[in-house]
């Protein structure tokens, strides 16, 4: 019977070879069933289960499986020395976007009007087909690195007894009472027509990307003629805006400007308008809370009629959600009456902790 490689050698070569080393280690742990040995001589101990985020085969690995790859082959490995029975299943996820994005660029198609034109039971095969594509090419990476899992019994997501126990679980969970219903801000991908997870967001360099966006400056008219001014970064909820917010500890001023118009603002961000406004002349300051209750004419008229959508308070100025308290440059509050929001323009620049 061979012996482990070096096993008994009397030295230890200047040079070793280290890919023919662990090369001749593993063709040792094949021809003896190392593996399935560790599992099977501990049929009688206590089981250790091993749950693992299964990858997708539908792309090849990369660094980043053979680091994680590591990590999940030390724990069992460790479990197993310690006496335990650690059946090491290896999975496949085949449930997602990357899935369907994979599927679409086989197929030479593009977003959903494409797949539903196919039809969905056409793409779904050719999804099932394109999942499993480099099943070999993750089999060989995962062996080269010494990770011991089970090829020959894997599963995959897409198998119905695997979908049903996660029903049954999540069952399980609700029947005990330890499920809820809650709301998550999600990005949300318009060619997909999908909110995105965060693995999906890094699939790829060109799916999420910082950006530079201008922000927009808008003045709504008060109803005593005065335009207060806001500041946002998502000008396409001003068609839905319902309120501007002030914080009612900031000072605010009302100022002449070059064209003759009254303009209310932060008075820290006067020099930041200076070009706007021209030859200015200062007419009065106040705070935030002075401003609290008073009306403005409304951007657009799609939401005035107030017997259809309630509307009859809205389109006033209220009490921001946090006052801050501390110096800074500049400051920005949230609408709090609709989820899509106008923000106003402040005195400080950060929300300060409590």
């Amino acid at each position: 019977m061979a012996t482990y490689p070096r096993a008994g050698a009397a030295e230890v070569p200047a040079q070793p070879d280290f890919p023919e080393l662990e090369q001749r280690a593993l063709a040792y742990w094949n021809a003896h069933g190392t593996f399935k040995q560790s599992i099977k001589n501990r049929d009688d101990s206590s089981e250790f289960v091993f749950y693992d985020g299964p990858p997708f085969a539908n792309g090849l690995p990369h660094y980043g499986h053979l680091l994680t790859g590591y990590v999940k082959d030390i724990v069992p490995r460790y479990k197993t020395m310690r006496g335990d029975k650690v059946d090491r299943r290896f999975g496949w996820d085949t449930h997602g976007l990357p899935a369907e994005v994979e599927a679409e660029r086989l197929l030479g198609i593009s977003g959903k009007a494409d797949i539903l034109k196919m039809g969905i039971e056409t793409f779904n095969e050719s999804c099932r087909d394109s999942v499993l594509r480099y099943t070999k090419e993750w089999e060989e990476y995962v062996t080269r690195q010494a990770r011991w899992v089970d090829f020959e019994n894997d599963y995959k997501t897409l198998d119905l007894p695997y979908m049903e126990s996660v029903m049954w679980a999540f069952k399980q969970l609700h029947d005990k009472g330890l499920i809820y219903q809650g709301f998550k801000v999600l990005p949300y991908c318009w060619r997909c027509e999908t909110p995105l997870s965060n693995h999906e967001l890094r699939m790829d360099d060109d799916v999420y990307a910082d950006r530079t966006d201008p922000s927009v400056t808008v003045r709504f008219k008060l109803e005593t003629g005065e335009w207060i001014l806001a500041w946002t970064t998502t000008p396409w909820t001003l068609p839905s805006n319902l309120a501007v917010a002030v914080g009612p500890d900031i000072t605010y001023v009302t100022v002449e400007a070059e064209d003759g118009e009254r303009y209310v603002l932060a008075e820290a961000r006067l020099n930041a308008y200076e070009k706007e406004l021209g030859d200015y002349r200062k007419l009065s300051s106040f705070l935030g809370s002075e401003l609290l209750g008073r009306t403005y004419r409304p951007l657009f008229d799609y939401l005035t009629d107030a017997d259809k959508y309630n509307t009859g308070t809205a389109w006033r100025v209220i009490r921001a959600m946090r006052s801050p308290q501390r110096t800074a440059r500049w400051y920005v509050f949230a609408d709090v009456l609709n989820s899509c929001s106008v923000l106003l323009q402040a005195a400080h620049r950060h929300i300060p902790a409590g």
